[in-house]
C-alpha cells in the first residue's frame, strides 16, 4: 500500500526561501480548531491535543479502507480585532497585541479523498474514546487559492518579527497588501524541538 505524504505531494506549499517572495497558494482543505488566547496556555495545548487526536483517528480509518496518508504539519492561522488595534502593523503586531487577544485556527491539511463525512466519524469516535470537549470543536475547514508573501523564519517565535518585518518591506516595495489572517506552517514540532531550531513558514495572504 502506497501512503499519501502530501509533504512530498505539495512540496511548494511546505517550502520557503531565506528571503521573503511571492507565491500562489493552491486551494486545500483541512480540519481544524478555532480558539484564543495565550498559545503558551493550556488552552491552546489542548487545542493541539485535540486536533492531533482526529487527525490520527482519520488516519487509521482511512488506513483501515486502503488509503493511508501520513499526518500533515501543523499550521496556524493567527489574527487580532484590527479595529481595536488599527494601527498596529503586522511587524508589530506580535508585540504590541496581548497574548491574550490573539485569535487562531489551528490546522491540518487533508488528502483529497478525506471529506467532511470523515471528519465527522472521527471527532465521535475520538470524544468517545477520550472524554475531552475540545475534540468536539475539530471542524473542517476549506481555505480558497491565493497569492501570499512568505519567507522561512529559523530561531524562536519571539524573533519573528525581525522576518515580518522583511516581509513587511517586501510587501511595501511591491505595494501588496494584507489581505486575511497571519499564516503559519510549523516545519517543526515545537513541543519538541529547542527554539533556536525552529522552522517556521511565515506567510501573509496578499
Amino acid at each position: 500500500m502506497e501512503k499519501t505524504d502530501l509533504t512530498k505531494l505539495y512540496k511548494r506549499y511546505y517550502t520557503a526561501a531565506k528571503k521573503p517572495e511571492l507565491i500562489d497558494v493552491e486551494q486545500a482543505r483541512y480540519i481544524a480548531v478555532p480558539g484564543k488566547g495565550d498559545p503558551s496556555g493550556e488552552l491552546f495545548a489542548l487545542c493541539v491535543e485535540a486536533l492531533y487526536t482526529v487527525a490520527y483517528t482519520i488516519k487509521f480509518a482511512s488506513k483501515a479502507e486502503g488509503n493511508d496518508f501520513t499526518v500533515a504539519k501543523l499550521e496556524g492561522l493567527w489574527s487580532f480585532d484590527e479595529n481595536k488595534y488599527n494601527k498596529v502593523s503586522a511587524t508589530d503586531a506580535p508585540a504590541q497585541v496581548p497574548r491574550s487577544e490573539w485569535n487562531y485556527r489551528l490546522l491540518i491539511r487533508m488528502p483529497d479523498h478525506i471529506t467532511s463525512g470523515h471528519l465527522n466519524e472521527a471527532v465521535k469516535a475520538a470524544f468517545e474514546k477520550k472524554q475531552k470537549q475540545e475534540i468536539n470543536k475539530v471542524e473542517w475547514f476549506e481555505m480558497e487559492a491565493h497569492k501570499a508573501v512568505q519567507m522561512l523564519h529559523t530561531g524562536a517565535f519571539d524573533k519573528e518579527p525581525e522576518t515580518l518585518a522583511l516581509i513587511g518591506k517586501f510587501m511595501e516595495q511591491g505595494k501588496l497588501v494584507k489581505k486575511g489572517a497571519h499564516h503559519e506552517i510549523y516545519l517543526s514540532d515545537f513541543r519538541k524541538t529547542s527554539a533556536e531550531k525552529l522552522r517556521t513558514i511565515l506567510r501573509e495572504p496578499v
